[in-house]
């Protein structure tokens, strides 16, 4: 089982988590729970509603849309993060190509996170306008 620590330690390196103050990070680990799956487990589905979003602690996991394999992640990768902060359908389908361990936050404890830390809501709407803008250019 992760430390407090450790889970800051992968969640300060999520782009959606990058302005968090290292409290806000420790905040957001504490409602992140630790999960494991073997090969094989699908994560997400494409087209899929999403209520959580994964940080991959150890494992491996390949992305696909509409089929195609688009990348593999590994430790430190992140995927589901568009749950937390929108009801839109998820972009792809990860799969587990190995045993993997998770850091899982739910949109609802999320949700409740911002409302008691509305440091962290401005911070996670930056990083998602900066990402939206980069995907724009």
């Amino acid at each position: 089982m992760l430390r407090r620590d450790a889970k800051v330690e992968l969640l300060k390196r999520v782009p959606l988590f990058a302005g968090c103050s290292k409290k806000e990070l420790g905040e957001i680990a504490l409602v992140a729970d630790e999960i494991d799956f073997s090969a094989g487990k699908v994560l997400t589905r494409e087209g899929d509603s999403g209520r959580e979003f994964f940080v991959l602690v150890d494992g491996a996991a390949e992305v696909r849309r509409k089929g195609r394999k688009v990348r593999t992640m590994g430790s430190g990768d992140f995927f589901g993060e568009i749950a937390l902060v929108s009801s839109r359908p998820r972009t792809a389908t990860v799969t587990a190509t190995a045993p993997v361990r998770l850091l899982v936050v739910t949109d609802r404890a999320f949700r409740e996170l911002m409302q008691n830390m509305p440091s962290i809501q401005m911070k996670v709407l930056t990083a998602l306008a900066d990402r939206l803008a980069a995907d724009v250019s």
